[in-house]
């Protein structure tokens, strides 16, 4: 039955075997999402009741701090081990992490027991840090092994069903946590994701264990000429600058975040005052920590609950056979063109009903539609490029732009809620128009790698 659905939905896989491989890669890749999406609406829910909505886009900006010396680690342990024992030793990292957070939530001073708002809130900043680092390393980890381990028309087939397991494990894992952190709030949740996370190691080592060694071989050129050194740290970025089709990916990266920082920056400024004005409401003008933190939490779960589900759907009706039917530039394309029309929407009707599911649409076409038809654009590159200038792109690059979307935030609190909006909305649908010619150029350039069966760069 499964075979027969993924058949109809992603069309004909050559074997069983190459049909187990990308169940496997969608059941792992499901789970990590699914982790990630319960640690995301955590993230915000602790840094809003620690810090404050105001300090969200300072803390944006101070994530960006961290990624140079995350992607010099990261690089470093490419060389060092095995991509699958990559995963083993950054899955007990995060664990680890996550498990010493969670604790430290529960602390009556330290965490959220205390009543204070305040940026000196230091367990709220690291929090959010680390949340924003496991999105960024982990899933670029994970689609930096599966481009490594297919080849471009095995991707054709397989990525999308990959994508269907991101999206379901992305509805049910906040979907399941949403009623546990209403109840008992983030502290406990937190904790539950550390073992989550170590589970992720499991299961790469189920799939290296059992998938045939043949599903295990990647993009195959003879044109390519062997390094004659062994490539440094820098080497991701010389070839970000040097070759106009990696820079082109960096900017379909870039001009995304910044638009969606923007977007979901306004979300959570209506969210946090709608709360807060309900908390003080039912307690006589008087701001429960406790009760926002359990009405904040149990939003942010739905938001995280229904970006997954959008995206669902979107895979199940068909999105990504776009893909297959009409060419990779085509799906590149369709992903600003809708990112456009949702900043419109929200300029006529900036209301947090409108705003919440703008965002939602946004975030859900794009894991749906865009992230798979961006992973494909490495398929046809260098291992090089495929680690190395990926973790620049998929890091520094989503957190440096996620970095200047908040500096366009900032001005919220210099030039007041109506300024911020229009100046918003005319910066992001200005960047629309280059991002669709960008994207226009490195599809049109992978078509013509594959056809040519060489590597772009």
């Amino acid at each position: 039955m499964f075979k027969k659905l993924a058949r109809t939905l992603y069309g004909n896989f050559e074997s069983r075997e190459e049909l187990k491989k990308f169940g496997l890669l969608a059941v792992i890749f499901g789970f990590t999402i699914g982790v990630y999406w319960v640690l995301r609406p955590l993230k915000d829910n602790v840094f809003i009741n620690m810090v404050g909505v105001d300090w969200q886009p300072y803390a944006k900006v101070l994530s960006l701090f961290f990624i140079v010396p995350l992607v010099i680690l990261y690089s470093k342990l490419i060389d060092k081990y095995p991509r699958h024992k990559l995963f083993y030793v950054l899955a007990g990292v995060y664990g680890v992490l996550a498990l010493l957070f969670g604790i430290a939530m529960m602390h009556p001073t330290l965490g959220l027991a205390n009543p204070l708002t305040s940026p000196w809130r230091v367990l709220g900043w690291a929090w959010y840090v680390y949340v924003e680092s496991f999105g960024s390393i982990m899933v670029a980890l994970f689609w930096s092994f599966a481009a490594d381990t297919t080849n471009p028309e095995s991707a054709k087939r397989g990525f999308p069903l990959v994508a269907l397991g991101a999206q379901i494990g992305g509805v049910i894992g906040p979907f399941f946590v949403k009623p546990i952190v209403k109840q008992y709030g983030s502290a406990p949740c937190a904790i539950a994701s550390a073992f989550l996370i170590f589970a992720i190691a499991g299961m790469i080592w189920i799939f290296m264990k059992y998938t045939p060694q043949d599903q295990l071989k990647g993009f195959e050129q003879k044109k390519e000429a062997a390094p004659k050194a062994k490539p440094s740290f820098l080497d991701g970025i010389r070839l970000i600058c040097s070759e106009m089709y990696l820079l082109g990916i960096f900017v379909v990266v870039s001009i995304y975040e910044i638009i969606v920082t923007v977007l979901d920056f306004r979300l959570k400024a209506l969210a946090s005052s709608k709360f807060s004005a309900v908390v003080m409401a039912a307690n006589g003008g008087v701001l429960d920590k406790g009760m926002l933190d359990k009405l904040l939490g149990e939003f942010m779960f739905s938001f995280a609950t229904w970006t997954n589900f959008v995206a669902l759907i979107c895979i199940l009706v068909g999105v990504n056979t776009i893909g297959r039917r009409i060419g990779l530039t085509a799906s590149l394309i369709l992903t600003p063109v809708l990112v456009g029309l949702s900043v419109v929407t929200l300029s006529f009707y900036p209301m947090l009903v409108v705003a919440f599911w703008i965002v939602v649409f946004s975030k859900g076409i794009n894991y749906a539609l865009n992230q798979p038809s961006k992973e494909q654009l490495y398929i046809t590159t260098s291992k090089d490029a495929k680690y190395k200038s990926k973790a620049w792109i998929d890091m520094f690059g989503s957190r440096s732009s996620k970095g200047i979307g908040s500096l366009l935030n900032m001005l919220r609190k210099v030039i007041g809620n109506s300024g911020y909006a229009a100046i918003s909305t005319v910066v992001s649908l200005a960047l629309i128009f280059p991002w669709i010619w960008v994207a226009i150029y490195i599809g049109n350039r992978n078509k013509k790698a594959v056809q040519e069966d060489k590597v772009v760069c």
